[in-house]
């Protein structure tokens, strides 16, 4: 009776084992599925980076070939004050003169001054300080435009001043 007892031990042994290890095999099996990713090292290495770094040149060729008509389209235009160098503008009374971000423009004969929706009008480069609006140019100070909605008015004469940047009159 004693083997009987022993047999139906190692039995229920072996059964629970070969169970544990069909559990082990089946958890294995669903590892790297879209439920359970596993990614290597050598795959990023080896597919993804190479793979992404081919589409951000892509995409960096794609929009420098853009810019670089964009360019060429405004550089060929010419005038509106686009130049790199600096350009004589004259003024008559009461002109205005609206001036692009980041334009630069320095007040050289007569007066004018400076107008925008919002302080500071003009960044005076010269001092260091700002130009609000309804205050004069200062002759021979350079003054930035720092928004896209800044302007010069002409005083009552003639008035010349050099600009650098995009500007349009009105």
């Amino acid at each position: 009776m004693k083997q009987t007892h022993n047999w139906k031990i190692r039995v229920g042994a072996f059964c629970l084992t070969a169970l544990c290890l069909g559990t082990g095999v089946a958890l294995a099996a669903g590892a790297g599925s879209e439920s359970d990713p596993l990614v290597t090292l050598s795959y990023l290495n080896d597919t993804v980076l190479p793979k992404l770094k081919q589409d951000v040149e892509a995409s960096a060729e794609t929009r420098q070939a853009e810019l670089t008509t964009q360019f060429n389209q405004i550089a060929a235009q010419g005038g509106g004050g686009t130049s790199a160098s600096y350009t004589v503008v004259t003024l008559n009374p009461g002109q205005r003169m609206n001036l692009d971000l980041g334009a630069e423009v320095m007040l050289r004969v007569g007066s004018a001054a400076a107008g925008a929706a919002v302080n500071p009008a003009l960044v005076d480069v010269t001092t260091g300080g700002n130009l609000n609006s309804g205050e004069g140019l200062v002759q021979n100070h350079l003054y930035m435009a720092t928004m896209t909605d800044h302007y010069i008015t002409a005083g009552g004469s003639t008035v010349k001043v050099l600009v650098r940047g995009g500007y349009s009159l009105s």
